[in-house]
């Protein structure tokens, strides 16, 4: 399934008469050589859907592959979720309610099915531990999983190990639909477990009121870490969402990098959210910024 990352862009790809403004950035840990963070945002079904991913990888000595790891999770959720958009929400007559829910809930299985398939090619002609002919070892590609889907009907989120999705309405508090509590250490769940698909936690959300969608943003762990408190963050998830209102979403996405950075400092990880900010239906006619 490697055709998502390039379908997708290197990071971020817009379409004209969007329904959302999409941002990502990533930072590298202080210390580190290179990220093992990995991220996606894309837009699907003409621009009516935004199609966020990140993945971090867990870095450790035991996960010492973890930067192929997170990428392949990011590019297997983009081509699930694309072949989800198609078939729940495009066409002149989707499927209802139920078999829609029943296509979210299958997508875990599809990925890690499809992320262990890479490992297990990746393994066949380089293995881990240099020695051909045993077990794919799929410990050294270890990473989470965070995944949306967002249209103005229908919000559907996945997670599988650590990070945050936080959801800015227009009005009212972010909330944080699948938040598991403070994280007390390095342990999180992972692709690379048996049967990972039975860890994923899923949030389904029929869209049905008069309001707009919210604005998600999605972030590894070394974000929240950074400050004291889940209500710290929950505020800087607020100030992105308001910013971009404001500012634009290209003035944001100029500042990311700066804010992640300062974010890292603290927390020593490596940083990265995306983010899609629903556009107001009279602007939907425009160009994206």
């Amino acid at each position: 399934m490697s055709d998502a990352h390039a379908a997708a862009g290197p990071h971020l790809a817009g379409s004209a008469h969007a329904a959302f403004r999409l941002l990502g950035q990533d930072v590298t840990g202080r210390g580190k050589e290179y990220s093992q963070d990995s991220h996606l945002a894309f837009l699907a079904a003409g621009g009516r859907a935004a199609v966020l991913t990140v993945a971090d990888g867990h870095g450790a000595a035991a996960h010492f592959r973890s930067d192929l790891g997170a990428r392949w999770a990011a590019e297997e959720f983009a081509a699930c979720a694309r072949r989800f958009v198609a078939g729940a929400l495009s066409g002149e007559e989707p499927p209802g309610w139920p078999v829609r829910r029943e296509m979210a809930r299958d997508l875990p299985r599809r990925l890690v099915h499809g992320w262990r398939l890479r490992v297990a090619r990746h393994e066949a002609s380089s293995p881990a531990h240099g020695r051909a002919g045993e077990a794919p070892a799929f410990d050294a590609y270890g990473s989470t999983l965070l995944g949306v889907v967002l249209t103005r009907e229908l919000l559907v989120c996945w997670q599988l190990g650590d990070g945050d999705i936080t959801l800015v309405w227009n009005e009212g508090p972010p909330e944080a639909p699948l938040y598991a509590g403070q994280d007390l250490g390095d342990e999180t769940e992972s692709l690379c477990q048996p049967e990972a698909w039975l860890r994923a936690r899923m949030h389904w959300r029929p869209l049905t009121g008069k309001g707009p969608p919210p604005a998600v943003l999605l972030s590894t762990d070394g974000l929240s870490k950074s400050f004291e408190d889940h209500d710290g963050f929950l505020g800087f998830a607020r100030g992105v969402r308001d910013r971009v209102e404001s500012e634009g979403r290209a003035q944001v996405q100029d500042k990311l990098a700066g804010w992640l950075g300062h974010a890292a400092t603290h927390s020593g990880d490596d940083t990265t959210l995306v983010g899609a900010i629903p556009v107001p239906l009279e602007r939907t006619t425009e160009r994206p910024e």
